[in-house]
């Protein structure tokens, strides 16, 4: 109802103002909605904003499609507040199943996040791209957009061909260990190795141009290398409620010939160069620096088979996504500028800052790092604590069971809720306090709702809000697929985060305010409604964001 309202003003101001922009933003504690129309219009009307606001209030109140709707003009500012009926159809959306969908949409929408080089496990500067890729995918297609995760593989660049060499040299390690650990102890091992005789390092170009040039035995080894990393990798993944539908190797655009197609192509520019290296000369686009496609011996960089990976992806889709850190800006705008000047659609580019760890920096060279799989089992030690102080009436297996989701809603919201470009640092302490913003309060918000509605038993859904409390939480409640629409349009995740401890907020404050269980009736039935609508907004909320909505904590 809330977007179905805001539309409807906006069709209404651009049909009083002859077709002005209605410039509606949100009225925050004065109203619903609210307009600065009345700015843009004075300039060309030679009149004052409050005398516009003034008039505009008075014909849009008397629009018999805008019934319901309160009109006023406070100084220069439109103010637009929805009334019971708003309310009441909202919650009536509210308390069904799939609340907060928006209609199917036909576009065919790519998702690409995570795609870390298979050299070894995920470490925490990792999994803020890995959720917040999984997050925005789940908000596209809570919006209705047909979508496809995908993790680029890379299994053909100099790492890669370093951990080949040093799975050939040192074998494959204990099968008992997790497969990217394995590869990790491989990597670490060779690039010492390689440190301390750099004359061995033309093991590694040659390996780099057989892989290249397809020679069999050099493409398998790699793959097989890389696909025991990659089962580790998804193990991770999966323990943070991660899945990508497809994961597509860098080295199959190579060897479809995909890659000399896109050099083809690149060779007609009027920006391209070649001496050394092949490269493209993006200075009168702004950008100072080479884009390297090729070497000097004739291997292709990760730019060009990047490059090839667009295109095809291109065509398999109608928008592409990719999710990036801040160290990729370079690159990613590069590769942008170069898709446009081949005539080819470009991807939309989140990036992000890092996040880091009150202990310090990581190195996945150096072998100091902290992985993904040690801070979830960091957190869900703590986790397990906190729920064991709460819940001495559980059972080990279930308090574990809780743990695990908490750990998990611990880490996904306090990435999240961060917007993409602020770097983060992630305590556990805060991550884990059930009584701010975090995971597990929301977790607990949902619960508490749970076991109001267990405790009430079956009742008649009824509607009709009076108290302010009431109101309010409504409104947050009506608010959701506006918010799912906002967060997909500016492919920000972190909004839908915010929007839910705000509804959770609300819910906490009605909770302690206003009777449920023991108001007499009609009001325990309406009151009981709005806590259905809420635990129902919530719960979609929360799988949206990859988070278990829990009946009990």
């Amino acid at each position: 109802m809330y977007r179905e309202n805001r539309d409807l003003l906006a069709r209404a101001i651009r049909e009083e103002t002859g077709g002005a922009d209605p410039l509606l933003t949100d009225g925050e504690a004065h109203a619903d909605l609210a307009s600065t129309v009345a700015f843009a219009l004075a300039k060309k009307e030679r009149r004052r904003p409050p005398e516009i606001a003034q008039e505009l209030a008075g014909r849009l109140a008397k629009r018999p499609d805008l019934m319901g709707i309160r009109v006023e003009a406070t100084g220069p500012y439109l103010n637009f507040t929805f009334g019971s009926e708003y309310l009441d159809r909202s919650l009536q959306a509210a308390v069904k199943p799939g609340y907060g969908s928006l209609p199917r949409r036909e576009e065919r929408v790519v998702v690409e996040h995570t795609s870390a080089n298979p050299n070894g496990p995920l470490h925490v500067g990792h999994i803020r791209n890995t959720i917040i890729g999984d997050t925005l995918a789940r908000v596209m297609k809570k919006a209705g957009y047909r979508t496809e995760t995908q993790y680029y593989v890379n299994d053909m660049g100099r790492q890669i061909a370093i951990v080949s060499w040093g799975v050939d040299r040192y074998g494959g390690g204990d099968p008992a260990v997790k497969g990217d650990d394995r590869i990790a102890r491989q990597y670490i091992a060779a690039n010492r190795e390689l440190e301390a005789d750099p004359a061995l390092t033309s093991e590694i170009d040659r390996l780099m141009q057989q892989v290249e040039a397809g020679e069999p035995e050099t493409v398998a080894k790699f793959r097989s290398a890389v696909s025991i990393c990659l089962d580790g990798i998804k193990k991770t993944l999966a323990d943070l409620h991660v899945s990508h539908d497809r994961f597509v190797w860098e080295s199959d655009f190579v060897r479809n010939g995909d890659v000399g197609r896109v050099l083809d192509r690149i060779r007609l520019l009027p920006e391209y160069r070649r001496d050394e290296t092949v490269w493209l000369d993006l200075a009168p686009h702004g950008f100072d620096k080479r884009y390297i496609l090729q070497r000097s011996d004739g291997t292709t960089v990760y730019a060009a088979r990047d490059l090839a990976y667009h295109i095809w992806k291109a065509r398999h889709c109608d928008r592409m996504i990719d999710v990036l850190g801040a160290d990729h800006k370079l690159i990613g705008a590069q590769l942008q500028c170069t898709l446009r000047l081949m005539g080819e659609t470009p991807p939309s580019i989140v990036h992000f800052e890092f996040v880091s760890l009150p202990e310090g920096s990581m190195s996945t060279r150096a072998g100091k790092f902290v992985s993904a799989d040690d801070l979830i089992a960091e957190v869900e030690g703590k986790a397990r604590e906190e729920v064991a102080r709460r819940r001495e009436d559980l059972g080990e297996a279930e308090r574990h069971a809780i743990a695990r989701s908490v750990a998990v809603a611990a880490i996904r919201y306090d990435t999240v809720k961060v917007s993409p470009e602020k770097a983060m640092v992630f305590d556990w302490r805060q991550a884990l306090d059930f009584e701010r913003q975090s995971g597990p309060y929301l977790q607990y918000a949902h619960a508490r709702a749970c076991s109001i509605l267990e405790k009430a038993g079956p009742f008649t859904g009824s509607f009709g809000y009076s108290d302010p409390h009431e109101i309010a939480l409504a409104k947050m409640i009506a608010r959701f697929p506006s918010v799912i629409e906002q967060a997909a349009d500016q492919l920000a995740p972190h909004l839908l985060a915010a929007y839910a401890h705000r509804l959770a907020d609300l819910f906490n404050t009605f909770y302690q305010h206003v009777p449920v269980l023991k108001s007499e009736s009609p009001s325990r039935e309406r009151r009981l409604t709005l806590v259905r609508g809420m635990q129902n907004t919530l719960r979609e909320c929360l799988e949206t964001l990859g988070i278990d909505a829990l009946a009990s904590m």
